[in-house]
């Protein structure tokens, strides 16, 4: 690879997108150097990262400040290996957490190191399109959810925020045997992107009463679930209101605000639970009793997908080439609710 240079996107300073090119990198011992196919943009993370929306003392703060490398979603080709890796793994395409840029290097074995966010390494099985396997980070995050959820058949559930997290949550949820499921989000777009199922209830709460459409829908009852994915911490204390007594609510997004919530009126009264549920709280090793670890979500997703058995149509709104990210990040600070998955196509990064 000589003369060749890694192009690296990131964020030098807030609202502001480029690339930085350096060496590419050689891989160290048990290590696989990937030449990247496609990324895809989290509209969530990486534009809470772009726009600097956070608090100073954060979390936020601490990992999200620029200059930041965003990109958790990266599909690839094995171009190289350490020492220690067989060499069959060339050649092979896998799904890592790494970011946006032409070559990466990864762990082989990260599960040990899971719990520091480093991630794994997948195997795409071949039937299986660059295009939708570059997904596989978001069903895996929201899998877990689901999860820590305790759905049960014919419970009611209900989504508030339907950009890629919510719309598969409300898909999983239905393959779950939640019914019904509703769908809450204030652009149309998002909303006509649900599964076309009689058991899928729409609302944009600028237009009607979130409660009295779920009440009408499920038999007069509250819901048994509610799945937070807006990432707005304002809106805390009416999605618990929507929740029948014991009923569970699920903060699957990163909300960027402190808020005052009443926990009296609001948790303690109606006794229900509120359940963080982030990615990172996957079981490092998989036990007889719960074998998820977030390698058999990534197996789970690619079976769905090469089974038919998931609807992916409509989750990307556009596919765009490498050198075009920097205006991609514009687009998004414009209108996150008029845009889904945008994938970079690294073909011809070199």
């Amino acid at each position: 690879m000589e003369n060749k240079k890694n192009k690296i996107l990131y964020f030098p300073k807030v609202r502001e997108a480029a690339f930085k090119e350096t060496e590419i990198p050689a891989p160290s011992a048990g290590e696989l150097l990937i030449k990247t196919r496609r990324t895809l943009i989290s509209t969530g993370t990486e534009m809470t990262a772009y726009c600097g929306e956070f608090e100073a003392g954060t979390t936020w703060e601490k990992h999200f400040s620029c200059p930041y490398y965003p990109g958790y979603n990266n599909i690839g080709t094995v171009v190289g290996v350490g020492e220690g890796v067989e060499g069959d793994w060339l050649g092979k395409r896998v799904a890592t957490n790494c970011a946006h840029a032409a070559y990466v290097v990864k762990l082989l074995h990260g599960s040990e190191n899971q719990a520091k966010g480093k991630g794994e390494c997948h195997l795409v099985p071949d039937p299986i399109e660059d295009d939708d396997a570059v997904f596989f980070m978001i069903p895996q995050i929201v899998m877990n959810g689901i999860r820590a959820s305790k759905i049960q058949w014919g419970e009611c559930a209900v989504v508030y925020g339907l950009g890629l997290l919510g719309q598969f949550a409300v898909r999983f949820l239905l393959e779950a045997g939640a019914c019904p499921v509703i769908g809450v989000d204030m652009a149309e777009y998002r909303l006509e992107l649900l599964p076309d199922s009689p058991a899928v209830i729409r609302v944009n709460p600028a237009k009607e009463n979130v409660e009295d459409v779920l009440r009408r829908g499920n038999s007069g009852r509250k819901a048994d679930v509610v799945i937070e994915l807006t990432g707005n911490a304002s809106l805390l204390q009416q999605e618990a209101a929507l929740l029948r007594e014991k009923g569970r609510l699920v903060i699957l997004s990163s909300p960027k605000h402190a808020v005052e919530f009443d926990f009296h009126d609001f948790c303690v009264w109606p006794s229900i639970s509120i359940i963080g549920a982030h990615n990172f709280s996957h079981p490092d090793h998989p036990q007889a009793d719960y074998p998820w670890t977030s390698s058999r979500h990534v197996d789970m997703f690619f079976d769905l997908v090469r089974l038919g058995l998931l609807d992916m149509k409509g989750l990307v709104s556009r596919k765009l080439n490498w050198k075009d990210a920097p205006e991609a990040y514009k687009i998004l600070d414009r209108d996150r609710g008029g845009e889904m998955g945008i994938i970079l196509d690294w073909s011809d990064a070199e």
